[in-house]
């Protein structure tokens, strides 16, 4: 959805962004074999002007939270944390170690978090509130701002994927239930999670910029921008009215579920325009009314269940407990409320409608917790209604019309805008007895439908006639559920059925049919190789749409069960650096696997291709595809080679990460298609050749290393300066090629050393 202000490119958001970067080339305050312990002193390594640090702060007794905070202000508010669900104990170490990884132990020496991009040379806590780890050159290899908790500061992005993260409650840092995401799509989202597991629920915000959304901004004055792939404006988010030079200013996703923007005065008086010294929030936030946006069909809503949302100052979301009931978590409000009453009798007995009566509250309903619904019924008859049925635990009138609503309760809230009344059922008393379980009275029925009073009189004939007819009317409808079952039975064998979803894995089956019509017809073909051929579609998931469907070729014929053990290992690999399986098909002949849809092509099209990727971004590409082979070979569950690495299977996202494809399928394929072998691929003789002097050809292997043992790298990589100006690298690159084409298999190094040399550990 594009707002109604002119699109123009953001080249001065960029200009104010060019300052910082330049600081963080210069500024070295760590250097290798630095540290810093976890005391109660809140020991930290400062930024240049001291208006941030990085260290650690004690948030319990005992517990401390490696982080980065606003260091002038008396609150030392936290922006970020890298041990937000694991607190270590005082004695516990963050170290630049002599090898150039960023390492947090604790006061047992055991690891808990660390960044280890490799090639490091120092680190910097930088003046934009940035933790940047850097090369001898100034590149930065790894830095905070990649890897954001809750909270964006002025000139950080948010890319494609990453998302904010919020608290669990305002003095709880661990993972809370709401994410800020920019999906794949480019869709900008608000939502939920079912927590504490991180399966995602619906959006309750949306920016409705699927297929625009590229970019976050937060730029140096306070403004909050997202942006399209060609750098223009597709919706301003958050907007700042204070001068940012006088301010400190922050964004964050907070506990409650709403994003906000922040600003604090950097010193008292007239520049500050009379602004409080403290945190103030901007007027707008995302979104405006959080009690009205939110609604969860399973879930409790905004606020926990028992319990309604209210609209508060500064228009914060307020939860608080109904009539009768208390906090379950004295500590967090959105955890939901207990009844402090004992519940009405369901079982024999008296119904106990005189122990109970109602609280009213104006303008309030609990969406989504409705059993029963009346219609053209006074409000005595609503709450008659509800006195008389111990499953009613309150109801909502409005209009002539009555919801009862059953516990939990659920999406409560009180707003202007709702109208009716809400009917809260309480005891009257403090009464401690019993309740027994029943079920509902027939104070279900509407006025119309209730029982009249009748004398008792003796009907054991119409008794008698009434239960032969209801015994006949049983056997007939039991003998027509039947005859509807065998029928269905009989049908549904009929009918060709995809294989089931896999115990314990969260893959997707899909029919062929499915598959066919998300591909238009198999209509748009990305690629072919060894396995089959791939086609785009369109099929809704967490991380997008786009999907990439291959089709394999030329297998074996296994069993259905043996397609499914291969499948169901490579859908227990999880990486980063792994293209990720989301479902398959294996329907009569057919055998197709679904992946998520990689958005920069692989590859062999970024080498071949006209255009060059920075040098930086390739070395982190080579990295990462070693990374993924090292997990394939050492550490997945069940460890696999690849057998057809290749630039084609080695896919980019879309910020360039190397993503591994077609792993797990070799055993798959006919015989005469592939076997395991350990000859090298690409060395004299091979399609890989190239022009060497302008006379000699040779295999492009013999002639790197022939460069390389000659000491001509530069003919290596001719005509890319980058490279050029990072020989010292580009040399253990080369060594570390040709040590792994070695023709004995005994002599190469293994993908976990391989590993080790390239991020500069051994």
């Amino acid at each position: 959805m594009a707002f109604a202000i002119p699109s123009y490119p953001i080249y001065f958001m960029l200009f104010f962004l060019l300052p910082f970067s330049t600081t963080a080339q210069t500024y070295r305050n760590i250097t290798l074999g630095s540290s810093l312990t976890a005391r109660n002193d809140n020991s930290s390594w400062a930024s240049p002007s001291g208006d941030f640090a990085f260290g650690f702060q004690e948030i319990e007794t005992g517990g401390f939270l490696l982080a980065i905070w606003f260091n002038k202000i008396p609150e030392k508010t936290i922006i970020w944390s890298a041990n937000r669900n694991n607190l270590v104990q005082s004695g516990s170490i963050i170290q630049l170690t002599a090898d150039g990884m960023v390492v947090l132990n604790d006061n047992k020496g055991q690891q808990i978090w660390s960044a280890d991009p490799g090639g490091v040379s120092y680190a910097a806590m930088l003046d934009t509130g940035n933790f940047v780890v850097a090369s001898n050159d100034s590149a930065t290899l790894w830095q905070s701002f990649d890897y954001p908790t809750d909270t964006i500061l002025p000139t950080q992005t948010l890319q494609r994927d990453q998302k904010l993260v919020a608290c669990l409650s305002e003095r709880d840092y661990s993972t809370g239930r709401f994410r800020f995401t920019l999906q794949r799509d480019g869709d900008l989202v608000l939502y939920t999670t079912d927590f504490p597991m991180d399966t995602v629920s619906k959006a309750y915000w949306a920016s409705n910029t699927v297929n625009s959304g590229y970019q976050v901004i937060f730029n140096q004055s306070g403004h909050i921008y997202l942006i399209t792939m060609n750098e223009t404006i597709v919706s301003p988010i958050l907007s700042n009215p204070a001068p940012a030079s006088n301010f400190y200013m922050r964004a964050i996703l907070e506990y409650d579920g709403v994003f906000r923007q922040y600003v604090y005065p950097k010193s008292a008086g007239s520049s500050t325009g009379g602004w409080p010294m403290a945190w103030s929030p901007l007027s707008s936030s995302l979104p405006e009314n959080l009690c009205m946006t939110l609604m969860e069909e399973v879930g409790s809503g905004p606020c926990g269940f028992n319990s309604h949302c209210t609209l508060g100052d500064n228009d914060r979301p307020n939860c608080k407990c109904l009539p009768g009931y208390t906090l379950l978590d004295p500590s967090n409000k959105a955890n939901g409320c207990k009844p402090d009453f004992v519940p009405q009798n369901c079982g024999e007995g008296p119904k106990e409608t005189d122990l109970f009566d109602f609280r009213e509250i104006s303008n309030t309903d609990w969406a989504l917790s409705d059993y029963k619904h009346f219609e053209k019924v006074t409000e005595d008859y609503c709450r008659e209604s509800c006195l008389g049925d111990c499953f009613c635990a309150a109801a909502h009138f409005r209009d002539e019309n009555c919801w009862k609503k059953r516990m939990p309760l659920t999406n409560g809230r009180t707003d202007p805008r709702v109208v009716g009344k809400g009917l809260i059922k309480i005891r009257k008393d403090n009464s401690t007895t019993q309740s027994t379980g029943g079920s509902p009275e027939n104070s279900d029925k509407p006025p119309q439908q209730k029982d009249q009073p009748q004398e008792k009189k003796d009907q054991s004939g119409l008794i008698l006639t009434g239960s032969v007819l209801l015994g006949s009317s049983m056997f007939l409808n039991l003998l027509l559920l039947l005859v509807t079952l065998l029928f269905l039975i009989k049908k549904k064998s009929k009918t060709l059925q995809p294989c089931s979803t896999m115990l314990g894995l969260n893959l997707r089956s899909f029919t062929y049919k499915e598959l066919e019509e998300a591909t238009d017809g198999f209509k748009e073909e990305l690629g072919r190789g060894s396995f089959g051929t791939v086609y785009k579609g369109i099929i809704e998931y967490e991380k997008g749409n786009f999907v990439a469907v291959k089709k394999l070729e030329k297998l074996e014929k296994r069993a259905e069960q043996e397609f499914n053990t291969e499948v169901s290992a490579i859908g227990r690999t999880n990486h980063k650096n792994l293209v990720q399986l989301l479902g398959f098909c294996s329907e009569g002949e057919h055998r197709l696997l679904v992946y998520e849809f990689m958005c920069n092509g692989c590859l062999a099209s970024i080498l071949f291709g006209d255009s060059r990727l920075r040098w930086e971004k390739r070395i982190q590409i080579g990295f990462g595809t070693a990374r993924g082979l090292y997990y394939l070979h050492e550490e997945c569950s069940t460890q696999m080679i690849h057998c057809d690495i290749k630039p084609q299977n080695i896919l980019l996202d879309d910020s360039f990460t190397a993503r591994i494809s077609d792993f797990g399928l070799a055993k798959l394929l006919k015989a005469d298609q592939t076997q395991t072998t350990t000859a090298v691929r690409g060395t004299k003789g091979k399609n890989f050749e190239q022009d060497a002097d302008n006379e000699t050809q040779m295999g492009l292997a013999d002639w790197a290393y022939d460069c390389y043992r000659e000491g001509k790298l530069h003919l290596i990589v001719e005509n890319d300066e980058e490279a050029m100006g990072d020989m010292k690298r580009l040399e253990k690159f080369v060594m570390i090629a040709i040590w792994c084409i070695q023709e004995d298999p005994s002599l190469r190094p293994t993908m976990k050393k391989v590993t080790q040399m390239l991020e500069g550990s051994c």
